[in-house]
């Protein structure tokens, strides 16, 4: 099975385009339980000053920003920027449709966060959403975000808790699956170690928790969650049916 620090699956495979994580984001979207809502909540925890420069690393197909666009200041700017040349031009292109096609408080860029193509002391605030987890050299990232950050800058590093989806792996047993895979980012980047590996470049970090869950009542969209993490959970000829996972999960 494919790492999920493997650079190649991930630009080749997992995500080349945002189909993957579109599928993801989905389940959430349609069947969280906190009413407030993840990109609110997470945009009211920003606080930045009203012209702030901010580079969104890991940006996947820019929903954030065009879930909160309408709140967005007019003075920011905004890079988006992957690793995937995929997600950034869908991120671009989700921008333009949500009205933002000229918008000069973004733009948009292809970057490894181990190299980040960018001055130093560029940004006011570095934004590493659910991502850094896949990162190959996580220290060297890090350092390479502090790079970039101004003296007061500030990273916002989300990530997921320990038991993530466990529920979802419980109900896969049956089918043999990669389980340890749906567990492997918060091992690498999760609430209960991601703490310690910032405080190693950042002098002060500070801990922010989204408490949500899910409670599913839609088979479909479960097997879309499923399928677009198959090449991580099954080898090919391992993998399940759309058919059998439709009836599993009825």
């Amino acid at each position: 099975m494919p790492s999920i620090t493997d650079q190649s699956f991930l630009l080749d495979s997992q995500y080349r385009d945002s189909s993957n994580l579109d599928a993801r984001i989905a389940v959430h979207q349609l069947f969280s339980t906190n009413p407030v809502g993840w990109y609110r909540w997470y945009f009211d925890h920003l606080r930045l000053p009203p012209a702030a420069v901010i580079l969104d690393i890991g940006c996947g197909p820019g929903r954030f920003w065009c879930d909160q666009l309408q709140c967005i200041p007019p003075d920011w700017r905004i890079t988006l920027a992957d690793l995937s040349p995929g997600m950034v031009t869908q991120a671009e292109a989700n921008l333009r449709a949500a009205g933002a096609g000229d918008d000069p408080r973004f733009r948009f860029q292809t970057a490894d966060a181990q190299t980040l193509p960018f001055a130093d002391n560029a940004f006011d605030a570095v934004l590493a959403n659910h991502m850094l987890y896949h990162v190959p050299d996580l220290p060297r990232a890090l350092a390479e975000i502090r790079r970039v950050l101004r003296p007061a800058g500030r990273l916002f590093a989300a990530t997921n808790g320990a038991g993530h989806m466990q529920e979802l792996g419980d109900l896969l047993a049956p089918f043999s699956s990669n389980r340890s895979a749906l567990l492997a980012p918060e091992r690498r980047f999760g609430l209960e170690n991601g703490g310690q590996q910032l405080a190693r470049v950042f002098a002060h970090v500070e801990r922010h928790d989204y408490k949500d869950s899910l409670e599913i009542s839609e088979v479909a969209p479960l097997v879309a969650y499923v399928l677009s993490t198959r090449n991580m959970l099954w080898t090919a000829s391992a993998e399940p049916s759309v058919e059998a996972l439709t009836q599993h999960f009825e």
